[in-house]
């Protein structure tokens, strides 16, 4: 088995903490919770959760894409909405994001993300 490997893009926002935006191991990417922030900016983006979706979701194909895997590779997410009334509109954008597609998933409303973001989204994909 080969030692896990960092995966990071600057297509992505980088991480605001001590982890890696992914890690391969064992055959999948493992890919930290995505928010809306703008790779290029810093910035936060999305007065909505679904627009925040949006950004989530294209932050987390390129982190997928430098791992050398993509969307259609994903075998489970997790969704953390800061309101569980935003679900619908989520789930919207999500469906777009991966078309035919459809990981296994979960879906929590949590009390607070990180910057105060409305949406953020995990996955577990298989490594190339």
């Amino acid at each position: 088995m080969s030692e896990p490997r960092i995966v990071a893009t600057d297509r992505a926002p980088g991480a605001i903490g001590p982890y890696s935006q992914a890690v391969i191991g064992g055959g999948l990417v493992f890919c930290s919770g995505q928010i809306a922030i703008d790779p290029v900016s810093g910035e936060m983006v999305g007065e909505t959760a679904a627009e925040q979706a949006r950004q989530v979701l294209a932050n987390l194909r390129a982190v997928l894409e430098a791992a050398g895997s993509g969307m259609d590779r994903v075998l489970k997410t997790t969704v953390y909405l800061a309101d569980m009334a935003d679900f619908g509109a989520v789930n919207e954008v999500y469906a777009e994001a991966f078309g035919g597609h459809r990981p296994a998933r979960a879906a929590f409303q949590v009390a607070r993300l990180p910057k105060d973001a409305l949406v953020e989204i995990e996955a577990v994909a298989l490594a190339p």
